[in-house]
């Protein structure tokens, strides 16, 4: 009985494989909300792999923005925000000089942590003035979207797809605190998963576990800072309370850009899957000034 259903569901699944390659399949049309900076410059390439296969792509971000400007294979779509671009340049690239002081370790935390604070007021507010623009609301209802593609860093694409009721295609590289895991509902054994930034092995040692354990209690703190924003705004616009976890929730499909090759392995759910070195797609070599006599490029 058992091994009637495992054949009835393989050729279920293979059914609705063929049927995805058809060439009557139609395209589809994909809301982007990405991230700003080098993560977009990783999305962009999918972007462009979705129009050339036929799909429409309408990218949605802030008049003040870096990187995602005008191109022949989406559709841009801007909303204004409270912000000048020149207040903009100086939130973040004014802030980068910082990166190569010496200074005292207590200051320097100080220091990024007031760096995060205005960042994460920045995309909360750009977030905040997206949601409440009805106009722009109502012409993305209307535009029936089949799925939303965004990066979960930024929470505010998951907070629309959610919002709007559309399937949600998450293109990440990780998420802090382990909220991956948790809206995933996906085992994280601390004595087994060496956490990021720890440098720890997948060999531990007991006091490398307690390291593993405690370290991302360290973070909590900016995570309660960058993400309890989002989840008092969703709690706002659904009349009830919801966690970011909820919110992170509603992704259809995880696509990671890692690989078992670079970070340890690690449980995964079926709807999560690696794609690592797809954001190396525009590698160019490196110059003569970057690259030290020692190294080897394999």
């Amino acid at each position: 009985m058992v091994r009637g259903l495992q054949v009835f569901l393989t050729g279920l699944v293979g059914l609705l494989l063929w049927l995805c390659v058809l060439p009557w399949v139609e395209s589809g049309k994909v809301l982007v909300m990405p991230m700003e900076g080098s993560h977009w410059l990783s999305m962009r390439k999918v972007v462009q792999e979705l129009h050339a296969r036929g799909h429409q792509a309408v990218v949605l971000a802030p008049e003040v923005n870096m990187h995602v400007k005008r191109e022949d294979f989406f559709i841009l779509k801007t909303y204004a925000t409270s912000y000048t671009q020149e207040e903009f340049d100086h939130l973040i690239l004014g802030q980068t000089g910082k990166s190569f002081k010496t200074m005292p370790l207590l200051k320097t935390i100080l220091e990024t942590f007031e760096v995060l604070k205005n960042v994460s007021t920045f995309f909360h507010q750009t977030c905040v003035e997206l949601l409440y623009n009805k106009v722009l609301i109502k012409n993305l209802i209307d535009s029936s979207f089949e799925v939303v593609l965004t990066d979960p860093l930024f929470p505010c694409g998951a907070l629309l797809a959610k919002y709007l009721s559309i399937p949600a295609v998450f293109f990440l590289r990780s998420i802090p605190c382990d909220l991956d895991f948790e809206a995933t509902w996906c085992p994280n054994p601390s004595s087994y998963i060496p956490r990021l930034m720890t440098m720890n092995s997948d060999h531990m040692t007991f006091l490398q576990r307690v390291k593993n354990m405690l370290y991302p209690l360290t973070l909590k703190s900016i995570c309660h800072m960058s993400y309890d924003p989002y989840a008092s705004l969703a709690s706002e616009l659904f009349q009830r309370d919801v966690s970011l976890v909820d919110i992170l929730s509603h992704g259809s499909v995880w696509l990671f850009r890692g690989d078992f090759v670079l970070d340890y392995p690690r449980p995964i759910m079926p709807n999560m899957v690696f794609i690592g070195g797809i954001n190396c797609a525009n590698r160019k070599p490196l110059s003569q000034v970057c690259m030290l006599p020692h190294q080897i490029i394999l």
